[in-house]
């Protein structure tokens, strides 16, 4: 007998785990989790199998068709179960508990009363249950209970929407049940943007999560996809007539307690209009990560070592760069944090503030209004600051002024758009800014990226192909000591082998003989070979470090880092 299945009969370990379940509300498998230290899933089938049940994984649920027609999903939602038909159209009712008699007893009765059929019982985590209703949720949009937005008092120029739950009224535009049961999927989901795109047939809802667009759903009807859009538009307070130039606006919603910025881009398509919606939670990156510290985003030891090192500078330019969406800002944010000690002035110049930093100015960017980037540094400067964060730079005007503040005493921490630290010197050079100048000003640059980690729940051992191991540059001599996990989908990672994400960097700190190499604009090579002397390490070393520890998956790192 295997130690999972001694789980089973301790009885006290049982009843202690059910009834603090009960009193909180928690799974048993997670209480019994927590009590005994086994993995959950060999909790699941520890319990199954004195009850004669089989185990429902993510993958096998997906594999049915969800019989809603029979249990809706608000019913499945409220009562955490799932109601299934099996290719051969036998009923499979999902469930958390073996315990649970009366809900087995109460999907038993439904499944005879409604479709006269004997109803087959399996068990699954209820994490898996709550993760696969929820990626079938919009497919019953028209019948959820998501109450449409009621807009609230504007603040700071901004209309607010407040999202809750309620039995949706028959006079309810469909629009507008679509446009916000979808920015409360979004929400739920972790999403950073929501991309809703005009097809031949409708509209089709993708959500970017992780990094990575995942479909979510798709509507049918031409008119449906327009009146969604009109609705963005009446929200971000744009010209619903105008459908032939982009326009581009901004709202606010309010769910669970707190206030989310959404900016919306509406770009016109071959079948109408395009819209993604940006969602700015100023709350998320604290409690993503708790306390807001470097250590928190994930960075190595020696990662985190060379970029205190730069955020202490007393004067000078730290240069974050990345793609949009690589956790730029947030870096800048820990090190600023880390760095406020209270006894000097450090001001922020972003588009817009994600996140409000405690004892530090910050300063949004208003270009209808006039504030730009250029024209905010300006006053800051005249402001007294001891550090000035620059959310980025996009002009030569910007790079200018960053540069001579660098130069005249002041610590700028900004992010620029490069695919590496040595693509900085080529931007700033098309910018037109004096070689010289600029790496006088410049102490280092942090280039860097976010990686997919594998879940831990689902992630299991494999070996790739010699194919896989090619795509990314690798013989098979090179992988000797590599421990390679992939995630195969849960209900914990929704079905796609990973779960969160992790900085990597590639970081350079300028010495003399960079500094010279740069002036005498020298062949990128060199500037490479001694900046690899010197200590830098590239993306893709970083990257394949994780894989060796089994921590993500070669298609990972070649989604991210190959052509870094």
């Amino acid at each position: 007998m295997n130690a999972a299945h001694a789980i089973v009969l301790a009885p006290d370990l049982l009843a202690r785990a059910r009834a603090r379940s009960a009193r909180s509300q928690r799974p048993l498998v997670d209480e019994l989790e927590a009590d005994s230290g086994f993995d959950r899933r060999e909790i699941v089938r520890a319990l199954a199998a004195p009850f004669g049940l089989a185990v429902a994984e993510t993958a096998d649920m997906l594999a049915f068709t969800p019989a809603f027609d029979l249990l809706p999903l608000s019913q499945a939602l409220a009562r955490h179960c799932v109601l299934l038909r099996s290719p051969s159209r036998e009923l499979i009712g999902v469930v958390a508990d073996p315990f649970d008699l009366d809900l087995q007893t109460w999907l038993g009765a439904r499944a005879r009363a409604t479709a006269q059929q004997p109803l087959q019982t399996r068990l699954a985590l209820a994490s898996d249950i709550q993760a696969y209703l929820g990626k079938h949720e919009e497919s019953a949009r028209a019948v959820d209970s998501l109450m449409p937005g009621v807009l609230d008092a504007k603040r700071d120029g901004k209309t607010t929407a407040v999202l809750s739950f309620a039995s949706v009224s028959e006079a309810a535009s469909p629009a507008v049940r679509l446009v916000n049961s979808t920015l409360y999927d979004a929400l739920k989901a972790g999403a950073s943007d929501i991309h809703l795109e005009s097809t031949a047939l409708g509209l089709a809802v993708k959500y970017r999560i992780d990094g990575v667009l995942d479909h979510a759903t798709s509507v049918n009807g031409i008119e449906v996809a327009e009146q969604v859009i009109s609705r963005l538009k009446v929200l971000a307070e744009l010209d619903i007539s105008e459908r032939r130039i982009p326009q581009d606006g901004s709202f606010r919603v309010e769910s669970g307690g707190r206030e989310i910025d959404l900016r919306v881009s509406i770009m016109p398509s071959i079948h109408g209009e395009d819209a993604v919606i940006r969602i700015l939670d100023k709350r998320a990156m604290i409690e993503a990560y708790g306390a807001l510290t470097l250590e928190a985003l994930g960075f190595d030891a020696p990662s985190l070592v060379s970029l205190r090192a730069l955020a202490q500078e007393a004067y000078g330019m730290l240069l974050v760069t990345g793609p949009t969406g690589s956790g730029k800002t947030t870096t800048l944010y820990a090190a600023l944090t880390e760095i406020n000690n209270g006894r000097e002035k450090i001001i922020t110049i972003e588009d817009p503030v994600e996140y409000q930093l405690p004892g530090i100015l910050q300063i949004p960017v208003n270009e209808k209004k006039g504030l730009t980037f250029a024209k905010g540094l300006r006053s800051i400067l005249r402001h007294d600051p001891d550090k000035i964060m620059v959310g980025e730079i996009r002009d030569r005007e910007t790079a200018e002024i960053a540069v001579q503040s660098a130069l005249t005493g002041h610590l700028v921490l900004t992010t620029v758009h490069a695919n590496n630290v040595f693509d900085v010197f080529g931007r700033f050079t098309h910018m037109g800014i004096d070689p010289y100048a600029f790496v006088s000003a410049l102490n280092g640059i942090w280039a860097q990226r976010l990686v997919r980690m594998n879940c831990p729940h689902c992630a299991l051992a494999y070996r790739p192909d010699d194919a896989e191991l090619a795509a990314v540059n690798l013989e098979r001599i090179d992988v000797h000591d590599y421990l390679f996990m992939q995630g195969k989908g849960c209900g914990d990672c929704r079905g796609t082998g990973y779960k969160g994400r992790r900085s990597i960097a590639e970081i350079l700190t300028l010495n003399d003989e960079i500094r010279e190499l740069i002036v005498d604009k020298r062949p990128i090579r060199q500037i490479k070979a001694a900046a690899y002397a010197n200590g830098t390490r590239s993306l893709r070393l970083a990257a394949l470090d994780l894989v060796r520890r089994g921590a993500t998956t070669l298609a990972e790192i070649k989604r991210v880092t190959l052509h870094a």
